[in-house]
This record gives C-alpha cells, sequence and structure tokens, in this order.
C-alpha cells in the first residue's frame, strides 16, 4: 500500500483515488485544456459543483431540507458565530447536536474554519500564508503536488481546467503546507483534504484548515512512514470486535490487515469513499467531536457488509472481501442511513484513547518506538479551542458582504410584537373600545333627526367618558354602528394575515 518516493513513504496514487478518477488516465485527464472546451456547457452540474456522473449516487442519496427550516438554521448558525467562545463553553452540546443536524450549505465554510479552530490561528498568524505563498518552494514537493493536481476531483467544476484557479488554490495550499512543515513534507492524501476546504472557503482559510487536520484532528497521518495510520488501523479492528464480532472473525481468518482497506478511508476522511452528501454531513460531525467520528463511519461500512452470515457467504477468501469493502453498496453510504447509524455507534473519545494506549504499547513491543514524535491528538473543537484559547477579537467574523445586524434585528423585534399585538386584538376582541353602546340599552330615539357620528382618527384609541356621554345622552346610534365594529374586527384579521406572511421565524 506504501511506496518509496523522494526519499520517503507515502501511499499508492491507485489506492487513494476515487472511482471516477481511476478511469481517467494520469497522461490525459479531463481537467485538460482541450478537452475541457465545451465540457462544462453540455454537461450539467449538480448543486454541489460535480459535472454529471461523478457523485452518481448523490441525488438519491441527499436530505433535502425545507427552505424555511434552512433559514431558521441559518439564523441560529450566524447567532453562535457571533458569539463562538460562550458556545463552546457553555452549550456545547447544542452544538454538537447542530453539527448531528447538518451546518446549512452556506455558512459550512466559516463553521469548519470556527470548528477546526483555523479561525483564531489565522488571526494569530497575520500575513503567514502570504510569507510561504510568495516563496518558492522545494522544488521535489512541487514536482510530485503538480503531478497529483489533476488527479483531485476533476469531475468538480472547480478543478476540471488544468490550470484553473482551482488547481492553482490547490498548489499554493499544498505548497504553503512544505514550507509550514519541512519534516512533513507532502502526502498524497493531503490534497484530496485542501480540495475539500477549498471547496467550502479561500485559499487561505483553507490552508488554516489543513494545518488544524493535520496537526490536531490527524497527527502523524501524513508524516513519513505512515506509522500513525497504522496504528489506528490496529485500533479500529480492536474496536470492531465490540462492533461486529462476526466482520471482527471473518478478516481475522483470512488475515486481512486494516491497512488494506482503511488507508484511504482514514486519510481522506471518506472524501473519495461516500457520496457528497454524505461527505458533507460526516466532516460537519468529525470537526465538531473528532477522530471518533472516521471510527464509527468505518465501523458502520465494516458492520453492513460484513455483519451477517449471509454477506459473508459471499466473500470467502482474501480476494472476495476486498472487492466486497471496494464497492461498499449504495444504500449504505445513503445520508440519512449512514448519520443515524453514526450515533449509534457506542464508540467514544474515551473509548479511542485507551485502545489507542493499548495498541501503542504493542507496537512498542514488536517495532520499537515511533520514529516521528507527533503531538497530542485532541478529540473534538471544545477541546482544540480550551487547549488554545483565542482572543475574543480573533473570532470577530470580517464578512465581505456587510449587513446592518443591528437594523434586520430590530425589524425583527418590531415584527414579532406586531405579530403578538395583532395575536391580542383577535384572541379579545372586547378590548377594542367602542365609544357606542349597543342599541338594547339606548332609550327611545327623539323625534329630530340624529346627528351623524363623530370620526375617529385612531379607531384603537378609547374616548374618554366626558366626551361620551353628551353625544350618547337624547340620541341613538345610526343603524351602520355594528358594522362599523366588524369592519373593526375585519382589519384586525387581516393585519395578522399580513404580519404572519412577513415573518417567517
Amino acid at each position: 500500500m506504501a511506496n518509496t518516493e523522494n526519499g520517503r513513504h507515502s501511499v499508492d496514487s491507485r489506492s487513494i483515488r476515487t472511482i471516477s478518477s481511476s478511469r481517467i488516465d494520469d497522461e490525459s485527464s479531463l481537467g485538460s485544456d482541450s478537452e475541457i472546451n465545451g465540457f462544462t456547457t453540455d454537461r450539467q452540474t449538480d448543486k454541489y459543483g460535480f459535472i454529471g456522473g461523478a457523485q452518481q449516487y448523490t441525488e438519491a442519496s441527499a436530505l433535502d431540507v425545507p427552505p424555511a427550516v434552512l433559514r431558521q438554521r441559518e439564523v441560529k448558525w450566524l447567532d453562535m458565530l457571533n458569539h463562538w467562545d460562550k458556545w463552546m463553553i457553555k452549550r456545547y452540546n447544542k452544538v454538537r447536536l447542530r453539527c448531528q443536524k447538518g451546518i446549512p450549505p452556506s455558512l459550512r465554510g466559516r463553521a469548519w474554519l470556527y470548528l477546526s479552530g483555523g479561525k483564531g490561528k489565522k488571526e494569530q498568524n497575520q500575513g503567514k500564508f502570504q510569507e510561504l505563498d510568495s516563496q518558492p518552494g522545494d522544488p521535489k514537493w512541487q514536482d510530485v503536488i503538480e503531478k497529483d493536481l489533476h488527479r483531485q476531483f476533476p469531475f468538480h467544476e472547480m478543478f476540471v481546467s488544468r490550470g484553473g484557479h482551482g488547481q492553482k488554490d490547490l498548489f499554493r495550499v499544498l505548497k504553503a503546507y512544505t514550507l509550514y512543515r519541512p519534516e512533513e513534507g507532502y502526502c498524497q492524501a493531503q490534497a484530496p483534504i485542501a480540495a475539500v476546504l477549498l471547496m467550502h472557503m479561500p485559499a487561505e482559510d483553507a490552508f488554516w484548515g489543513l494545518v488544524q487536520i493535520c496537526e490536531k484532528y490527524l497527527p502523524g497521518y501524513y508524516s513519513p512512514g505512515l506509522e500513525a495510520i497504522q496504528l489506528d488501523g490496529e485500533i479500529l479492528f480492536a474496536l470492531l470486535r465490540r462492533v461486529s464480532p462476526l466482520a471482527y472473525r471473518h478478516l481475522e481468518k483470512h488475515k486481512i490487515d486494516p491497512i488494506l482497506y482503511m488507508t484511504e478511508w482514514f486519510m481522506c476522511a471518506f472524501s473519495r469513499t461516500l457520496p457528497w452528501a454524505s461527505v458533507l454531513r460526516v466532516w460537519d460531525m468529525f470537526l465538531c467531536d473528532g477522530v471518533k467520528i472516521i471510527f464509527r463511519v468505518g465501523l458502520v461500512l465494516l458492520k453492513c457488509m460484513l455483519g451477517s452470515r449471509e454477506k459473508l457467504k459471499a466473500c470467502q477468501g482474501q480476494y472476495e472481501t476486498m472487492e466486497l469493502l471496494r464497492t461498499i453498496l449504495p444504500r449504505y453510504m445513503q445520508e440519512g442511513f449512514l448519520v443515524r447509524e453514526i450515533l449509534e455507534v457506542p464508540i467514544t473519545a474515551r473509548d479511542v484513547e485507551r485502545e489507542n494506549h493499548t495498541q501503542l504499547k504493542r507496537w512498542k513491543k514488536n517495532h520499537g518506538e515511533l520514529s516521528f514524535k507527533s503531538p497530542p491528538r485532541m478529540h473534538g473543537a471544545r477541546l482544540i479551542m480550551l487547549a488554545d484559547p483565542p482572543r475574543r477579537q480573533d473570532l470577530q467574523q470580517h464578512p465581505t458582504i456587510l449587513v446592518a445586524e443591528e437594523e434586520l434585528s430590530q425589524q425583527l423585534k418590531k415584527a414579532q410584537k406586531s405579530k403578538k399585538k395583532s395575536l391580542k386584538k383577535s384572541q379579545f376582541p372586547e378590548d377594542i373600545p367602542n365609544p357606542y353602546p349597543l342599541p338594547s340599552a339606548m332609550p327611545p330615539p327623539p323625534a329630530y333627526p340624529p346627528a351623524p357620528p363623530p370620526v375617529l382618527s385612531k379607531p384603537t384609541e378609547t374616548v374618554p367618558q366626558s366626551e361620551t356621554i353628551p353625544i350618547l345622552q337624547g340620541r341613538a346610534p345610526p343603524a351602520e354602528v355594528p358594522a362599523a365594529k366588524e369592519t373593526l374586527l375585519q382589519r384586525s384579521t387581516q393585519s395578522l394575515s399580513s404580519t404572519e406572511q412577513d415573518t417567517y421565524l
């Protein structure tokens, strides 16, 4: 699975390609300028930016959220982002729940940057990315990166053109990381991670997001020797014994090493395995809760594919088992099913750390000390924030489109107040003042013709008793008085309906 390239171990590119990209010859891809002419006009893109066929299961597996619910979630996320430190410290469980429901697409990039801690890291290192971007970089890593650019989501409109803005930004981010961490250099599995981030945020934000994933969430995954990913493979295999004993015994019987099937899953954070709707939901939870989500996804897929005797009858050997794990059935990768199963897996961060301690002892006994000392792994956004608390000013947002937030909040408050007032009016019509009593309580009409009723400028304003007494004595109200009362109620009902239509929250 690993080969030596430029003096270091790296994952074979064939093992971390998607099914779609493996059909493309490395020397001539759809990203070339000669083949791209007219391509985007003839083929439609889906809502994620993929040109037809690359994400064949996306439309069937995606869950459509009603627009009204989406708008409500956006308002809630905007409030969280504006008071991020308070939410993370005092109401982190609510943040986790909203990540499990799915981050609104319009705010996903910003939320990922805040969850990963990249926002604070960026503000504390102002100008660092520009400095790294201006440097030429190590030639050996530049050549390897340039060869991998056209392999990253070649059917996505952002990366489809060789030399386009997407590939240029991807090169900038990966080159900057080799300069930022020269002891690690570049690993092929970093490219899809950076590409996913670039689909949702600018190059500088994507760089700091990549830094946080490599240092906090998956430390040591992309270092020389790939020892961390091998260690996590053993952890996954040990946890599988608790989740699905049948699958565990089958893999142990055929001596299928975890590194054979989980390398692409973990190193690319399932970005090359799952349909895109599921990838986004997994990343929402992964950046919130840490690597335990990646373990849970792997355990769910293994349990679904190898967790029953009927399924094991179809794979009697190592080759059949590996083919089965390479072609996971679409129904197990469906967004709704997968998220539900992930949340039900009884594996916590403490379980992962306990098993990590056990496997690390076994590794040292069999292989000696780890050659690359990686920083400790942080399980989730809250621990990352507590380990390196950002300043309040570092969390301030700097949007490119400015909206008068105070005016917007005042308008929403006024709309809610008017809605409450109209509801009170409709529920208690007796509160509407009426300067005229009912005809049954009036004295007999006089001989002279009645005078017209006084015109009120505000129908909801109560007329003092001193003004009503001389009008009511010896005079009967006109016959149209009941109709006037009905008109006031009708107006109240109309104002209520219009208010409900204007305010959706």
